[in-house]
């Protein structure tokens, strides 16, 4: 945030130092005297440039924020409209112009050209007159009143000095232009800072919304998981199975990793994969002999990350709806990694049971595992379920 205000601070100041140059550049060209530093001293250099700054930030800071963002738009173009007659009365570009070395230089080399072609077109007899002067015998009058040459050239008589806030009639299109090039700059810019605005808004709102979403998922998840392993655990004790308590063992590591880990985003591959194996060994302990599981776990876990309970709920689907009491089955689970790859494959038989395969793809794991999975992978992953010749199939590609 401060590194945006600074920016912006930059721009107005190099914006503005462009501003004050331009002038300089232009106007003092080919003055023969020190021009820019003439023009710097003048005070009309510094109304224009005061006139425009005024004008930008009373717009930008005051104007548009008090009136145009309010929808008090009437109110606005009245102001601009004020705005608007105090420039064409001022005419700080003309006088600018007016005042400034380059423009007297060429002033007064039109005057100098003037005279010269007069004394060319006046007679030779007159032009005599005009070298004796009044003090000549031969014309005790003095010249005739169109023998003056100041009088035939008013341009050459030195215009008085205009004071700053004197009007002239001549309309000051220069400076209309830039004041309608303020407004606009000011407009563009306010518009800009407040879409951004909305914008980060916008982005704020959906950041929050997606954490309450992935909140309310786990929170989903881990229940529903626990549920499923609390059972399995009253079916070992009711068996009175020696495999017990190392099974409330399995189930007190998998509650501390559910508890204390999945309240973060993105954990540790490892820890995720231990969970994984605490759990299928619970569930190897619970199931009978018609059921074969394979479990394999290929390549080099190092310091990747992964999204907690992802692979979990397939795990979990497959055991629930892979597993017969009745017929011989078989459950597969591959997980292998490669670099910053993970590939998911999990296969198992599909017995006939009051769900469907679409409750079976959209339970409230499954559901709420392709929900994280669009939040925290956004097209960094590949999930494809199908159920064919009654094998049901998961295959996941995670890529960081």
């Amino acid at each position: 945030m401060l590194r945006f205000k600074l920016n912006n601070i930059l721009i107005h100041v190099t914006g503005w130092l462009l501003f004050l140059v331009l002038p300089v550049l232009f106007l003092s060209t080919g003055s023969k005297q020190s021009g820019a530093w003439i023009l710097l001293s003048s005070p009309y250099y510094w109304l224009f440039c005061l006139t425009y700054l005024t004008l930008f930030y009373f717009n930008l800071w005051y104007l548009i924020p008090s009136f145009f963002l309010k929808k008090r738009r009437w109110v606005y173009g009245l102001f601009i409209i004020i705005l608007f007659g105090f420039v064409y009365f001022l005419q700080p570009f003309d006088k600018l112009l007016v005042h400034n070395p380059r423009f007297q230089e060429q002033m007064d080399a039109i005057a100098r050209q003037q005279a010269a072609d007069s004394l060319k077109a006046i007679p030779s007899h007159n032009a005599d007159s005009i070298v004796h002067g009044p003090g000549d015998k031969s014309l005790p009058f003095g010249p005739l009143p169109h023998q003056d040459l100041r009088m035939q050239l008013p341009e050459a008589k030195p215009a008085p000095a205009a004071g700053i806030w004197q009007h002239s009639s001549n309309i000051d299109i220069v400076s209309l232009f830039l004041f309608g090039i303020i407004i606009a700059l000011g407009l563009s810019i306010r518009t800009v800072e407040q879409w951004q605005t909305t914008e980060q808004k916008v982005i704020k709102a959906e950041a929050e919304k997606v954490n309450a979403e992935l909140s309310f998922l786990k929170a989903q998840i881990n229940p529903h998981f626990l549920f499923n392993t609390l059972n399995n655990i009253y079916t070992l004790s009711v068996m009175n199975s020696p495999h017990t308590s190392e099974s409330i063992m399995k189930l007190s590591n998998i509650m501390r990793y559910v508890t204390d880990d999945v309240t973060q985003d993105f954990v540790p591959l490892q820890q995720d994969l231990d969970c994984i194996k605490n759990y299928v060994d619970l569930q190897i302990l619970r199931l009978g002999r018609k059921t074969t599981v394979n479990f394999n776990i290929a390549g080099q876990v190092t310091n990747q990350k992964i999204a907690p309970l992802i692979l979990m709920s397939f795990v979990e689907n497959t055991f629930k709806y892979g597993v017969s009491k009745q017929t011989d089955s078989a459950i597969s689970i591959k997980i292998i990694v490669a670099g910053d790859a993970i590939t998911f494959e999990c296969e198992n038989a599909v017995f006939e049971r009051t769900s469907t395969l679409t409750d079976r793809t959209g339970g409230i794991g499954i559901a709420n595992t392709k929900q994280r999975l669009s939040h925290l992978y956004p097209e960094k992953h590949i999930l494809n379920i199908q159920e064919a010749d009654g094998v049901f199939k998961v295959k996941l590609i995670l890529t960081s």
